[in-house]
This record gives structure tokens, C-alpha cells and sequence, in this order.
């Protein structure tokens, strides 16, 4: 079956293709698609047994990523991690992106669990899946850097794009819809053990947002920038290693 391509504006979404998304028999094939999804009604069709009032607390007046928080909040504390695969493995993108934040919440795990929970989620096939993955355990990244990076170093040697492409993003100096990371922004030469291994990866995936953690660290550190630039064009000279190097510089 061909993959569908979906609809690009949420006026465009066909009325079929809406109650799927809402019943949580078909997974978003765009970000519109994604956000026009009724969090209260997916949330009635995934876990019925749950009470109607919880649905209520799923405002969509509220905010995407507090939705997503919240509705991440529900799910754990009336099932608890000990059922985290029959969120984490739904059809629905926005569900599995809730066993994110459900995994994002508990305030007792450390973060050697958290990435271990995430990791399934990070290497996801539905790209949504794997943005509300590194977004939900940012702040825990954010928190112990020092630790994370530790921790992270393995997933860039990963054979899946989507993993090292996560090591990368989860860890970027100023990121998209998240805190900065202060000691990233200052030392930005903490992540080099990760930046090295993919500085001519063969994933474009990968190679935007190696340029794009480059690029934040620019803002704050631009010597340090020009620096690693030019010497990994002297020391990798591919077309890969030049595609990171352009996208890493665009700011400056």
C-alpha cells in the first residue's frame, strides 16, 4: 500500500480520515492531521475504562505540548509504566507520543531509565513520535548534561539514523519549544564526543541537525564554531562533512 500523504491544512482533512485520527485507528501523516486531533475523544476511544472527567482536563484551548503533558499525566498515574507498551506501541502517533510524556513525568526515575523507556520512542517510524521523544525527556537531559551525555554516547554509533539523529537533537544548545542548555552554550566542546562520530554521516536526518546543534552553539560560542568547522573539512573532506559544515555556518 502506497503511504498516504495527508492533508496539509486542517480544512483539508476529510471527514473518514478525522474520526480515524480521533478513534486512534490511524496515525497522522502530517503535522496538520496531528493537531486537529479532539485529545479528549482519542483519550475515550484508547482508554475507555478511564473516568469521563479526566477527558475534560484535555482543554484544546491549551497548548499542544501541555495536551500532551497532561494527557501523558492521566495515562501514568491511573496505569502506571508497567503498562507503558500499550501506549508506546499504539497505532496512534499522538498516543505513543503520550507514553512520552508518561515516561517524562515520574519524578523517581533516574535518567538512565528515562533514555532507556525513550529509546523504543526515539526510533520510531512515525516522525511526530520521535519530536515528542527527545522533547519529553529534554528537561531531564537539560538537568544532568554531564550524565547524559555519558549516557548518549553509545546511541551515536546506533545503525538506526533515528537514534543517532535523537543523541544529537535531545542534546542541542538551544533546541525548538524547550529551555536552553546553559553549560552547552558556554562549553559547547562537552559534546564533542557525540558531534564527532556523525560529522559525515551518511543520514541526511542526522546531518541537519548535527548543522543545527552547530548552529545554535554559534550564537553563543562563533570562534569555537569556525574552528571545529574548518577542521573537520580538513580532517573529513566529503560532501557530507562540507553539508554540516554550510548548514553549521549559516548564521554567522
Amino acid at each position: 500500500m502506497a503511504e498516504r500523504k495527508g492533508a496539509r491544512s486542517r480544512n483539508a482533512i476529510p471527514p473518514e480520515i478525522l474520526a480515524q485520527l480521533n478513534a486512534g485507528t490511524l496515525a497522522a501523516a502530517t503535522l496538520s492531521e496531528g493537531l486537529a486531533i479532539d485529545f479528549a475523544v482519542l483519550l475515550k476511544h484508547v482508554a475507555p475504562e478511564l473516568p469521563p472527567r479526566l477527558a475534560q482536563t484535555l482543554r484544546p484551548t491549551d497548548g499542544i505540548k501541555l495536551r500532551m503533558q497532561t494527557a501523558g499525566s492521566i495515562l501514568l498515574e491511573h496505569y502506571g509504566l508497567g503498562e507503558i507498551d500499550r501506549f508506546r506501541q499504539h497505532t496512534s502517533d499522538t498516543v505513543r507520543g503520550w507514553s512520552a510524556y508518561m515516561i517524562a513525568a515520574p519524578p523517581d526515575l533516574t535518567l538512565t531509565q528515562r533514555l532507556k523507556f525513550m529509546q523504543p520512542l526515539g526510533d520510531d517510524d512515525h516522525f511526530g513520535v520521535r519530536e515528542w521523544a527527545w522533547m519529553a525527556v529534554r528537561p531531564a537531559v537539560a538537568a544532568d548534561i554531564q550524565s547524559a551525555l555519558r549516557h548518549l554516547k553509545p546511541w551515536v554509533k546506533s545503525a538506526s539514523p533515528n537514534t543517532r539523529r535523537f543523541a544529537c537533537e535531545v542534546t542541542r544548545p538551544r533546541g525548538v519549544w524547550c529551555t536552553h542548555i546553559a553549560e552547552l552554550k558556554e562549553q559547547p566542546e562537552l559534546a564533542l564526543p557525540l558531534l564527532e562520530p556523525l560529522r559525515s554521516d551518511d543520514s541526511k536526518y542526522v546531518r541537519d541537525s548535527v548543522g543545527n546543534w552547530l548552529n545554535d552553539a554559534a550564537k553563543s560560542q562563533p570562534a569555537w564554531v569556525r574552528e571545529l568547522c574548518q577542521s573537520w573539512e580538513q580532517e573529513s573532506p566529503t560532501a557530507e562533512t562540507r553539508y554540516i559544515v554550510k548548514r553549521a555556518l549559516r548564521s554567522l
